[in-house]
C-alpha cells in the first residue's frame, strides 16, 4: 500500500497508529516526489516506526508510597522513571519526604481511575507492573512527582520513555529547591563520607582517577575501596567514560557494600552530573 507522497503520512502512522506495518519505506518516483509505502521497492530506504503508545484504564484501591500503588485486581504498580523516598514500615525506617510524596499521590488518586502506560518491560523482578500513570484529564503523575521535588529521576534501561521530559522536570525542581532538593538528608556529600549515613538514595561528590572493566561492568575508580559501576550493556547511553575522569562529578544512587568496598550502580547518565 502506498501511503503518501508527503511526510504527513508518517506523522499519522506514528501518532494515530493507522499503519499495520512497523516499517515504512521511503523512495522517490520518476518525477522526484518522495513516496512512503509499507511495501519495499528497489532503492527504497526502510524507516522503522516506534510501537504505538497504548494505555489501559484501571481503578486504584491503595497507595503504598509515593511510587507504588495497588489496583482493584490486586496487582501492584511501580511508577516508572522515578524513585520516591521510603515510608516507615515494620521492615524499615522512613526517609525524609516519604510521607509527603505518599499523601500527594493519595490526594491525586482519591476516587479516580488512572491510565497505565507501559514501556519496554511490563513487569519487574518483583512481578510488579511498571507504568507511567495518567489521570483522565491528561496529568502525568510520574512527571508531576518529579516536578514538585517529591521524587527523583531513576531511569532503568530499556524503559526510557519520557526520559528527556523527566530530566528537565528534575532540573527545574532542583533549581527551585523544591521538595527533597531543600532537605538536609539529600545534600551532596564527599565520596570520602560514603560509609556514613548511606542508606537509601544519596548524592555524593568526587573525582574519578581511572577506569577498569570486566565482562559485566565498567568501573570508574575513586580509590581502592570506592567506585561506581556501569553495566556494559548500557554503555551506549553514556559518553566515553574517560570523559568523566578528573572532573568534579555528583553521583546519585544507592550504595552497595561488600566487606569494606563500596560501590554505586549507575544505569543512566542522568545520575552523573558534572559540577
Amino acid at each position: 500500500m502506498k501511503i503518501s507522497v508527503f511526510p504527513l503520512a508518517i506523522f499519522i502512522c506514528l501518532h494515530l497508529s493507522t499503519c499495520s506495518a512497523d516499517t515504512v519505506y521511503r523512495s522517490k518516483d520518476a518525477q522526484g516526489r518522495v513516496i512512503y509505502s509499507d511495501v519495499p521497492t528497489p532503492n527504497a530506504k526502510p524507516i522503522k516506526l516506534p510501537k504505538p503508545t497504548q494505555r489501559s484504564l484501571h481503578q486504584v484501591t491503595k497507595v503504598l508510597d509515593g511510587d507504588t500503588i495497588v489496583l482493584k485486581n490486586g496487582e501492584r504498580v511501580r511508577l516508572l522513571g522515578i524513585n520516591a523516598p521510603e515510608i516507615e514500615s515494620r521492615h524499615r525506617d522512613g526517609e525524609a519526604g516519604g510521607m509527603v510524596a505518599k499523601e500527594w499521590l493519595q490526594k491525586k488518586l482519591q476516587g479516580r481511575n488512572v491510565y497505565l502506560e507501559y514501556d519496554q518491560e511490563k513487569q519487574d523482578h518483583y512481578e510488579r507492573l511498571l507504568a507511567h500513570l495518567y489521570l483522565p484529564n491528561g496529568e502525568h503523575l510520574n512527571l508531576m512527582l518529579v516536578e514538585k521535588g517529591l521524587a527523583v529521576v531513576n531511569l532503568l534501561p530499556p524503559n526510557l520513555r519520557h526520559a528527556d521530559a523527566m530530566i528537565r522536570a528534575q532540573q527545574r525542581a532542583e533549581r527551585q529547591k523544591l521538595g527533597i532538593w531543600s532537605l538536609p538528608d539529600y545534600r551532596p556529600r564527599p565520596l570520602t563520607q560514603i560509609s556514613q549515613k548511606s542508606r537509601g538514595w544519596q548524592r555524593f561528590l568526587g573525582k574519578f582517577t581511572s577506569l577498569k572493566r570486566n565482562k559485566r561492568y565498567s568501573r570508574l575508580i575513586f580509590n581502592s575501596k570506592i567506585d561506581i559501576r556501569i553495566d556494559n550493556d548500557h554503555l551506549a547511553l553514556f559518553p566515553e567514560l574517560k570523559t568523566y575522569l578528573h572532573k568534579p562529578l555528583e553521583i546519585r544512587g544507592w550504595v552497595s557494600r561488600r566487606n569494606d568496598h563500596r560501590s554505586i550502580l549507575i544505569r543512566h547518565p542522568s545520575a552523573l552530573v558534572l559540577r
